[in-house]
């Protein structure tokens, strides 16, 4: 057995373990009840305040602070009093329901379509702006859309776009693309632009009842001639002192490009009404890739100021294992804006970074991305 085939059995294999424990224990904790005293909350028992995971929020609640409260009020009208507005917005609904028309054509091939659970379609289509002194301007246009198809058995859809973006948290921080960077140095690069929106998929939901994860199985096409075959095993689990977990795992074999393993991590302690703590883990496997895995971290803290607004501050670290050498490439902190902009349908995000590479001899530098995005 080659070395990278071992690598890839002892991950798989502390993967499984991993999740293994972690469901014990969330089960576990998640009957274990603690008697309190009245008007005594979790953070003042003796258990808690022995548990130092437990006190961090506690410890940052404490500190002095200039941000406003926590706010779910809208600030841009709903689309349904925006529709008819100007161009943008008729174009938009344009969109949108040529969207919705070709998932029910799609649907009808399949069989006769049911009024009460009609075919529907998302269209996502974004814009990611970098830019930093050492590799300049870049632009990397991205679209991602999914096709509903409930004619058929089980929960069936059509996935077509840029497949990486289905491998990011949904609620992930950072403006993050595994695709490589454009060729020569240019600034927009058309034919890998093409080459990496290309993928369309057949995709399964939920389809086993016995499975107690929440899980697709993808089998499609990408980068024009690599077939896949590609699975996501999901699950949250609440824990008690506000805190929650969520884990998922990512198989994907292609023809071409052959394993790809990634594990995504998050644990939130978030409670109603207040800026919540996160972190955010990746481990990464790939064959197409140089080192044995790398992985990355976000450990932050979001505001919510409005409705769908989010503000984060945090420390950033990544780095990768190489032939048994485990190192930390990059470090630095960072921050993060997004929000609805002019529309309910249109948002912007910012990220301002000051990371810095160790592996290509980078002090910490600035870097910024902005992220435009339209949903239809």
């Amino acid at each position: 057995m080659s070395q990278d085939k071992k690598m890839l059995s002892k991950l798989l294999l502390f993967t499984v373990l991993s999740a293994m424990m972690y469901s014990a224990y969330a089960a576990e904790t998640s009957t274990t009840q603690i008697d309190l005293p009245e008007n005594q909350n979790s953070l003042s028992s003796p258990e808690v305040d022995g548990n130092l995971l437990y006190q961090i929020p506690s410890w940052i609640d404490a500190t002095p602070t200039f941000f406003p409260q926590q706010s779910n009020e809208p600030i841009v009208p709903p689309v349904i009093e925006t529709e008819d507005r100007t161009w943008v917005d008729r174009k938009q609904v344009k969109i949108k329901n040529w969207a919705d028309r070709t998932s029910h054509k799609i649907d009808n091939w399949f069989g006769e379509t049911d009024p009460d659970q009609p075919a529907s379609a998302t269209l996502r289509i974004l814009l990611d702006n970098s830019w930093n002194k050492h590799d300049g301007y870049e632009i990397k246009p991205r679209i991602r859309g999914r096709i509903k198809l409930p004619t058929l058995e089980r929960k069936v859809s059509l996935v077509f776009g840029d497949d990486s973006l289905d491998n990011e948290l949904e609620n992930n921080v950072a403006i993050t693309n595994e695709n490589a960077s454009n060729l020569n140095n240019k600034t927009l690069d058309p034919q890998r632009t093409r080459e990496n929106n290309s993928s369309f998929a057949l995709r399964w939901s939920d389809f086993s009842k016995y499975i107690p994860f929440e899980t697709d199985l993808d089998l499609g096409l990408r980068s024009g001639d690599d077939v896949y075959l590609r699975l996501k095993a999901s699950k949250d689990w609440q824990l008690e002192n506000d805190f929650k977990f969520h884990a998922e795992q990512i198989y994907r074999y292609g023809v071409d490009s052959e394993n790809y393993l990634r594990t995504n991590l998050e644990l939130i302690h978030a409670r109603p009404n207040q800026a919540f703590l996160s972190n955010q883990l990746n481990l990464t496997y790939a064959d197409e890739q140089d080192d044995d895995f790398t992985w990355d971290n976000n450990l932050f803290r979001q505001h919510q100021f409005f409705h769908e607004n989010s503000f984060s501050y945090g420390l950033y670290t990544s780095g990768f294992l190489n032939n048994k050498d485990l190192r930390l490439n990059s470090w630095g902190p960072f921050m993060s804006w997004k929000q609805p902009v002019w529309r309910e349908w249109l948002y912007v995000q910012g990220n301002l970074n000051y990371f810095n590479d160790h592996r290509e001899d980078r002090s910490h530098f600035l870097s910024t991305m902005i992220r435009l995005e339209a949903l239809f």
